[in-house]
């Protein structure tokens, strides 16, 4: 499946500059994601009926590899595709698969997260956002949601709340709903990082009113939903090649310079090497996907080991070019550089940070 994948990269993607390409999955881009959509690229694992090809988890590692060493802007479809179709397959109603789905694969909505919020963080038992339910079987929806990715782009968020119980209560009387973003009650606000760049939002719930066919599987039984759709997001190579458009670019300029020198070249080997091994565990944890099993120790400790290596990159690579003042250095390598030293620290934050994963893989190893 490479080659397709990669001349529609080429066609469509082929004048953006390093730093945009850098971004990848966080880039939002509706255009190519529809693109995608049109070649068979979306819905890659999603059932044929619902407009999926039927294929199995290896198909989209493979398209999901090419797509982010590419550098290309995939963040559009990018939760729809890899996590909230797959949730509504398997918790939803028929109504919501037949409602969403197929315009999933077709690249015409698009779906952010709803988990963290201020003051909870990756401990979502302390999510505080609450639906109540109504006489006629809706719900009233209150409260704030942080760190969502895209929501002022996006059409839908799917949301982990409250419905009964408080947060005393931790895993029990938790609940997942399909918010339409554009309904009376719903603000959307960017939140500008370093780069000036406005990927992340907070969202505020004012008497959201929802009706039933909002409500994704079972009333209280959202805990055991969003571990399940936390599976998805931890497991695929998203979680080691963030830093890969820059990795590449390091390498070209220091291979273009008269006598690299052997520390130089034994760093590439060691960052190669890590690089390998990493692509390994994450092909181990789609094989456990592809063998129906889900895999939530095994998806944490591949993600908490790959952030740390995406993070560690352009801090490499930017104390090897200050150590080589006299070399001539490309302003848009330089520029990459800065982007993912500010950028880099969120990466151990999406899909929950580092020391709530560690305590998942303790407990799941029998250490605690």
């Amino acid at each position: 499946m490479r080659a397709p994948v990669r001349d529609l990269i080429a066609r469509e993607c082929g004048d953006m500059s390093l730093p945009q390409r850098s971004r990848t999955w966080m880039g939002h881009s509706a255009d190519f994601s529809r693109a995608m959509a049109k070649a068979g690229f979306v819905g890659l694992t999603l059932p044929t009926e619902y407009g999926g090809r039927g294929l199995g988890p290896f198909a989209r590692f493979v398209v999901v590899e090419e797509l982010l060493s590419a550098g290309a802007p995939v963040g559009a479809h990018w939760i729809a595709d890899r996590q909230s179709a797959p949730l509504l397959l398997k918790f939803g109603s028929e109504e919501q698969r037949q409602k969403y789905v197929p315009p999933i694969c077709a690249g015409e909505i698009f779906f952010s997260i709803g988990m963290s919020e201020p003051g909870a963080g990756s401990d979502l038992s302390a999510v505080k956002s609450k639906a109540d339910l109504q006489d006629d079987g809706g719900w009233i929806l209150n409260g704030q949601k942080i760190w969502t990715s895209g929501a002022h782009l996006n059409h839908y968020l799917i949301a982990l709340v409250r419905t009964s119980g408080d947060a005393s209560s931790r895993h029990a009387g938790l609940s997942q709903f399909i918010v339409d973003l554009s309904l009376p009650g719903v603000t959307v606000r960017p939140i500008k990082d370093l780069n000036g760049d406005e990927d992340f939002c907070e969202i505020f719930f004012d008497n959201v009113r929802l009706d039933a066919g909002c409500l994704v599987g079972d009333e209280g039984a959202g805990w055991a939903q969003v571990t399940a759709e936390l599976a998805f997001e931890r497991s695929g190579p998203e979680r080691i090649y963030s830093s890969a458009v820059l990795l590449d670019a390091w390498i070209k300029h220091v291979t273009a310079q008269d006598g690299a020198g052997e520390a130089r070249i034994r760093q590439i080997g060691m960052l190669t090497a890590e690089l390998a091994a990493l692509r390994q565990l994450s092909i181990a944890v789609t094989a456990e996907l592809e063998a129906g099993s889900s895999p939530v120790v095994e998806a944490a400790l591949v993600k908490d080991l790959g952030t740390g290596f995406e993070q560690k990159i352009p801090h490499i690579i930017a104390d090897d070019l200050a150590s080589h003042p006299d070399e001539e250095i490309l302003s848009e390598l330089t520029a990459t550089v800065k982007l993912l030293q500010h950028i880099s620290p969120s990466f151990s934050l999406r899909g929950g940070t580092r020391e709530i994963l560690r305590g998942m893989i303790a407990r799941g190893l029998g250490m605690r």
